[in-house]
């Protein structure tokens, strides 16, 4: 297959998507396909039009022109109008498919997926009605208290309705403060009293206008993924300090991540089932990964969902796959695989 990976971007993900979209087109090379890598944002000056996807190709030179742009993305956001880069979408249009490594802001927001399904490129993942609903974790939380699924107790906080005291919101100390669409657990915040709350606002607010306030849950944290409505096997995930913050997570040895979880059979079964039924909470196709906190009397919370989790090598997914069999290569394969069924 002729196939676009689209990675780079705008959000503060963007140095995670890079990473992510190296590794899945040279797995999907390595599968034989004609697999070319581009940054959304900053695109492709230079196409050969008589052969834009060809059998021999370089990532790594690819990789080094888009981390090239990666000092002048906000000069650039500020001169430029369109959020699509040079030749992006001429390319998207003659691929057989598009697989998105983006994550974050303008990538996995649904806003990107309603541009391809109106111009009819096909792409991996869900929709864009779930995409948006999943990266605003107001909107999740809502979904998953309608839905039944388990999530810790909260509230969405506008900059202009900012509420000074978590009591106000009916939250008691210790709470989460969280950007709202933030991802990769940039700009969140656990705290415990009046002066480090409001300080956690002010540092949310920078990156969003807009902020959950959530009640903390103390327990073990975990991560199913869910590809084709059915549950993968589950990972547990255990910092060796802090919490599962972004160093945490893209710092090899940060955490100490075991997949298959060592968990009884039944808890095992309830956070798979809590994972799916997340999963069609908010509407989602293809494959998405569901996080979770667990409490040591077993109490489950569901606390967020990826629509596009990471594809890099310390991400979650390509550690549950491998307890399938499946490497690498073949699980970018499955994605494709999955995602199509949209287009049949």
């Amino acid at each position: 297959m002729k196939i676009v990976v689209l990675a780079g971007g705008t959000s503060t993900e963007r140095d995670v998507s890079i990473v992510s979209g190296t590794g899945i087109c040279g797995a999907l090379r390595q599968k034989n396909h004609q697999a070319i890598l581009v940054d959304v944002f900053c695109g492709l000056e230079n196409v050969d039009w008589a052969d834009p996807f060809p059998e021999s190709y370089d990532v790594e030179q690819a990789v080094s022109y888009i981390k090239s742009f990666n000092t002048r993305i906000e000069e650039l956001k500020k001169s430029r109008k369109e959020f699509f880069g040079p030749n992006v979408l001429e390319l998207c249009k003659k691929a057989d498919f598009v697989f998105l490594g983006l994550h974050g802001s303008n990538g996995e927001d649904g806003r990107l997926q309603a541009v391809f399904d109106l111009m009819g490129i096909p792409y991996t993942g869900t929709g864009y009605l779930s995409s948006a609903m999943a990266m605003d974790k107001g909107v999740t939380k809502a979904m998953f208290q309608m839905r039944g699924v388990p999530t810790p107790g909260g509230k969405a906080m506008k900059k202009k309705d900012r509420v000074e005291t978590p009591q106000e919101l009916g939250l008691d100390f210790p709470v989460v403060v969280k950007t709202c669409c933030g991802g990769s657990s940039i700009g969140v915040y656990i705290v415990d009293n009046q002066a480090d709350y409001t300080k956690a606002l002010d540092g949310a607010f920078t990156y969003e206008n807009e902020v959950v306030v959530e009640e903390f849950v103390e327990g073990t944290e975990y991560t199913v993924a869910v590809v084709d409505g059915k549950a993968y096997p589950v990972v547990q995930i255990v910092p060796v300090q802090g919490f599962y913050d972004y160093e945490n997570k893209y710092k090899p040895g940060a955490v100490k991540e075991t997949c298959p979880a060592p968990i009884s059979e039944e808890l095992t079964r309830r956070l798979q089932e809590y994972a799916v039924e997340g999963y069609h909470a908010l509407e989602m196709e293809s494959y998405g990964r569901l996080d979770f906190i667990v409490t040591k009397d077993e109490k489950i919370y569901c606390l967020e969902a990826n629509t596009l989790p990471g594809m890099t090598p310390t991400s979650l997914i390509p550690q549950e796959a491998a307890v399938l069999g499946m490497d690498y290569p073949t699980l970018c394969e499955e994605l494709i695989r999955v995602s199509m069924k949209k287009y049949e």
